[in-house]
């Protein structure tokens, strides 16, 4: 007799850079490979993963992947200094081979406070793709199933308008979301970005109309300008909407109080996801969050 054990939805690959495309002022987008991808499962769209990046001087990021399901705790208490920095990011693309096995993925990197006259400090991700290479290791948290907790674009199937919002740091998940859509299927997007250089060309099967919105960083406006563009826009007639809002914590809320109590949206039709919130680091977040 045999036992059937349901496999994990998430695991541990080991990856290495094998390409990088500068997208505009503010993203790049990096391209990893690995024998181990041949395990990794995923419907794509806005797919969550962990990315673990080494310090400067390190040949790899330290994690105790050999503690298995306890490898956090482990993490948690090797030095700063030495664990390694984890972010979280979305999936922007994969491909595979003949067999269906996945043979590269893309994430794409916003790099804010790389420039060398910039306001703000960058992060250790932003840093680490400025100058990632060929042949730089990292590991990343992934699916090992492709339909996994992790996926949160999943518009019903009776869904006849679907409403898209999200700031830079969303772009690549929006993107993936538009082009998932079916043939005709009717979108309207909003998509958020520090420069005009930063707009990206889109293709999609789906009706899709996708309004770029350049932010004025001298004048320091940020995300309401979002909300008054959607307050100033009729959207198509629609029995069946379904929206999806991601990004900067505190606009995704703002904005998902618009749709369900200006535009009356079942709330349970309207997806938020906060990917940051203004002011905290992502360590940060994850304490308060603890």
């Amino acid at each position: 007799m045999s036992t059937a054990v349901a496999a994990s939805p998430f695991r541990f690959f080991s990856l290495q850079v094998v390409r990088t495309q500068r997208l505009g002022p503010s993203m790049v987008r990096v391209g990893f490979a690995g024998p181990d991808l041949r395990a990794f499962r995923s419907d794509g769209r806005d797919q969550s993963l962990s990315l673990f990046l080494p310090h400067p001087g390190q040949s790899a990021p330290v994690v105790p992947v050999e503690l298995g399901e306890d490898w956090w705790r482990g993490w948690r208490e090797l030095p700063d200094d030495v664990r390694a920095v984890m972010r979280s990011y979305t999936l922007r693309a994969l491909r595979a081979d003949a067999g269906g096995h996945t043979t590269e993925i893309d994430i794409d990197f916003v790099l804010h406070g790389v420039e060398p006259d910039a306001a703000a400090q960058a992060g250790p991700a932003a840093r680490w793709a400025a100058r990632a290479a060929a042949g730089d290791r990292v590991l990343v948290l992934g699916p090992a199933v492709a339909d996994n907790r992790a996926i949160r674009f999943r518009p019903p199937r009776d869904t006849d308008l679907v409403v898209m919002w999200g700031d830079e740091t969303a772009v690549p998940a929006a993107l993936a979301g538009v082009e998932s859509l079916p043939t005709g299927t009717r979108a309207r997007v909003w998509l958020e970005v520090p420069h005009a250089g930063d707009i990206q060309d889109v293709t999609t099967r789906a009706d899709a109309e996708i309004t770029w919105l350049v932010r004025d960083e001298a004048s320091g406006q940020g995300s309401p300008m979002a909300l008054s563009a959607l307050r100033g826009t009729a959207l198509p007639p629609a029995e069946r909407p379904y929206v999806w809002l991601a990004g900067e914590s505190g606009c995704v809320k703002e904005l998902r109080r618009h749709f369900v109590r200006e535009r009356g949206f079942d709330r349970g039709r309207v997806v938020f996801v906060g990917y940051w919130r203004q002011g905290l680091t992502e360590e940060q977040l994850r304490e308060q969050e603890a």
